[in-house]
């Protein structure tokens, strides 16, 4: 992918996750990801994946309902899916100019920094927005019930 869109003088950004409950934190992360290139990958864990990483009774949204509301974000241009717990073989079939996650993640934390590093590209850790979590939606739910 990265050598079709270097031939079209563009540069692709990766981001990975599972984003279970879409809120304002990750609109505003994926908007900033996306001002860092001019196409926007979003990879997300599939279901199976969710679980794994996030425990019995998720995700709550399944992948492919997940993958259409990332879709249909103005910012997003492609949404892949991973079976993995990690999308290491996906950062290196795509070779990503630009590869983005959380500020949960230290850059030296990110998986397939090696792969784009090596391809001179750029990783990057993106603060997160104060404030706004899955976590903390699904607390306030179950408070309010």
């Amino acid at each position: 992918m990265r050598n079709q869109a270097a031939a079209e003088g563009s540069q692709v950004v990766f981001t990975n996750g599972c984003f279970d409950l879409i809120h304002l934190g990750h609109v505003r992360y994926l908007q900033k990801a996306r001002s860092l290139g001019d196409q926007l990958i979003v990879a997300l864990n599939d279901d199976k994946s969710v679980r794994n990483l996030k425990g019995k009774g998720r995700p709550l949204v399944p992948a492919m309902e997940r993958a259409e509301v990332i879709g249909a974000l103005g910012c997003v241009d492609w949404v892949a899916f991973f079976e993995e717990n990690t999308p290491a073989a996906l950062i290196k079939a795509l070779q990503p100019d630009v590869l983005v996650k959380g500020g949960d993640w230290t850059v030296n934390q990110i998986v397939g920094r090696n792969v784009v590093e090596a391809a001179g590209g750029t990783v990057l850790a993106i603060p997160f927005e104060k404030g706004y979590s899955t976590t903390d939606v699904i607390r306030k739910i179950l408070a309010s019930h």
